[in-house]
């Protein structure tokens, strides 16, 4: 690896005194395909950082306090070191030397006991997991008293914690952290935790289409893929993801799983897995369509090289595909850009637009909903609020009707 590394670096670990370390830092970084002008700014923040580490291994809590002790003082230094401090805290996990903190607190075996459960005896997934161990460490530190235990608990502090929670996020979002309550009380009352049932929690209710809709006006989406500039970093991919979304309904999962063998070049067919149904679809792609991912290719793809085979690429360190996530981030980036006014900036708004807009173009409800990837009928309407714009464009003007003076009427 080290005949492999640029001058400067091969320099910077002949004279440190922690040449192993770094050494080994810098082979893992290469390894997870990080640039060399990358890996070596890594390695300077991290050579004035190791003598201030305890030893091989270290606490995460340890790991913060020496970079933030470096890279306080200069205002652009501290972003520069809480970068290289995730990415090393993310080599010494990989390598078994990254300790965790000691948690306080009381119930740290009852907590991980509620997760074998989840995931033993109710097959929960991964996230699902995590959503009721944020919801129950978020109650064991803010709906309990600082010497409160979980026996003394009663129905009124469950209902304030949930009053508590319901300022700060929305009634459908409310409904899945009262049944994350009451699955964890329900399991505190089996394990003889908390002595008769606190389960009984009301929940907000919630009706369907009271939600306004999430479509957007078709001249604010081309008002948004007109302002994204394609000379910028990572403009094009930006606006290839975009106007596959706007124009093909696709979900971000589905986005970020294209390949570049999804596309065929000679019948002009996009190949899509539909994350949910896990059914294959096929797009035929319109003229339009292949120039932009032409020129997307020509332009960005093609210099990344052929490593990774999916079809879009994170724009920085380090490379690979890009997540789920990235496409909502690329979305309120492009429009915060655009300088639009958006009273919703969920990357989904742009599946919405696209069924309303097929639906406006009279494809029926089954039709958008075999696109959109929907088992039911009932998951696609929820696209399809009716807008009130719409309506007041069909109603019907009511004439005005003369009554005789002095006689009554309704």
């Amino acid at each position: 690896m080290s005949t492999e590394l640029p001058s400067n670096t091969r320099a910077l670990l002949a004279r440190s005194v922690n040449a192993p370390e770094l050494r080994a830092f810098s082979a893992w970084l290469g390894s997870e395909h990080y640039t060399p002008f990358v890996v070596q700014r890594h390695l300077l923040r991290l050579e004035q950082v190791l003598p201030r580490l305890p030893g091989p291994t270290c606490k995460a809590d340890d790991l913060h306090e020496a970079f933030n002790a470096v890279g306080r003082g200069v205002p652009s230094r501290p972003p520069a070191f809480r970068g290289t401090e995730r990415v090393y805290a993310r080599f010494l996990l990989a390598h078994g030397r990254l300790l965790k903190n000691e948690q306080g607190g009381r119930y740290v075996s009852l907590c991980s006991d509620y997760q074998r459960e989840l995931l033993e005896l109710r097959g929960l997934s991964l996230s699902s997991r995590g959503q009721h161990a944020r919801t129950v460490a978020d109650l064991l530190a803010r709906g309990l008293g600082p010497d409160q235990n979980l026996s003394t608990v009663t129905l009124v502090d469950i209902e304030r914690y949930v009053a508590l929670r319901s300022r700060e996020v929305s009634r459908h979002s409310l409904q899945h952290v009262v049944a994350h309550l009451r699955s964890f009380l329900r399991f505190c009352h089996g394990q003889g935790e908390i002595g008769r049932p606190l389960d009984a929690i009301e929940t907000p209710r919630t009706y369907r289409g009271e939600l306004p809709p999430m479509a957007l006006d078709w001249s604010v989406v081309q008002a948004l893929l007109r302002s994204i500039d394609l000379a910028s970093k990572a403009g094009r991919r930006d606006h290839c993801i975009l106007h596959l979304m706007v124009h093909y309904g696709l979900r971000p999962s589905e986005v970020v799983a294209l390949r570049l063998d999804s596309i065929n070049w000679e019948t002009g067919v996009l190949h899509v897995v539909q994350r949910k149904t896990r059914c294959d679809l096929f797009l035929p792609l319109a003229t339009q369509t292949l120039r932009i991912l032409r020129s997307y290719l020509a332009h960005e793809r093609l210099s990344q090289g052929s490593s990774h085979p999916e079809l879009f690429l994170r724009a920085r360190c380090p490379s690979g595909a890009i997540e789920n996530y990235a496409v909502g981030d690329l979305f309120k980036k492009r429009v915060r850009l655009a300088k639009l006014e958006l009273p919703g900036q969920n990357v989904y708004r742009l599946r919405h637009t696209f069924a309303m807009r097929l639906l406006t173009q009279g494809v029926g409800v089954k039709a958008i909903g075999d696109v959109l990837g929907h088992h039911s009928l009932e998951s696609t309407c929820a696209y399809l609020r009716l807008d009130t714009d719409m309506l007041r464009c069909v109603a019907i003007e009511v004439p005005e009707i003369g009554h005789p003076r002095g006689e009554r009427h309704a």
